[in-house]
């Protein structure tokens, strides 16, 4: 019990002295998940809006794929990324494999799908709404899908945090695609996995107690921005 009560001390000791190798870690945690995440909204909401608004055939196909790489496994992805950056593979002249970069493509993948997925049904249950509104209009498809995306901003940000939350927490496709190299790739959930196998409690529990910290505060960002955009649709 000793040891577990110095350790949280330390780990306090940490956070309050903003120890310079765990501000590095939050730090590049934050820049490879935020820059995921805005590379999944670019290609996601986009993808589920055109779902939502189009209609051809294989679209039911379409949507259980979708559906379903909600599900992908994080080291199946890490694998897959690994292969494809590897000398070997497609993109290795690119040199990617084992830096920052190759951890946001992995947690971008992860991504995709479901701010995707989220975005389809928010906009198709708006769409539903303000479809014969649009049409009176003469707004075509294309008009209609940036339309329809301006009006469910506050719902899509939802999705952005459940993708901010999905990526920060990631560790199995990071560690095969970063390889956790200190002052290069280490984040804070591959720092966490290394130094509590090493024993090294105070850190962890410092990352820890920061990834915890973070998850709350996307909680709590998503309840505000739900209550700011059920006040702007009854002003």
């Amino acid at each position: 019990m000793q040891d577990f009560g110095a350790a949280f001390g330390e780990a306090f000791r940490l956070l309050v002295s903003l120890d310079r190798d765990l501000v590095e870690i939050v730090a590049l945690s934050l820049r490879v998940s935020l820059g995921a995440v805005l590379a999944a909204a670019a290609i996601g909401m986009p993808i589920g809006a055109a779902l939502a608004v189009a209609r051809f055939p294989g679209r039911g196909a379409a949507l259980v794929a979708l559906n379903s790489l909600m599900g992908l496994p994080p080291v199946v992805v890490g694998l897959l990324v690994y292969l494809a950056l590897s000398r070997a593979g497609p993109l290795g002249p690119l040199g990617l494999l084992y830096t920052p970069a190759a951890m946001t493509m992995a947690q971008m993948i992860l991504v995709v799908p479901i701010v995707a997925a989220v975005s389809r049904q928010t906009i198709e249950d708006m769409k539903e709404e303000y479809e014969e509104q649009l049409r009176v209009l003469g707004v075509g498809p294309a008009g209609m899908i940036a339309t329809l995306l301006w009006d469910a901003r506050f719902s899509l940000l939802t999705a952005l945090l459940a993708g901010f939350g999905r990526a920060i927490a990631e560790v199995g496709a990071v560690i095969i695609v970063g390889g956790n190299i200190n002052h290069v790739t280490r984040v804070m959930t591959t720092a966490i996995a290394l130094e509590t196998s090493k024993g090294d409690l105070a850190l962890a529990l410092g990352l820890g107690l920061i990834l915890l910290g973070l998850a709350i505060a996307v909680n709590a960002a998503v309840m505000v921005i739900r209550r700011t955009g059920n006040h702007a649709a009854f002003a």
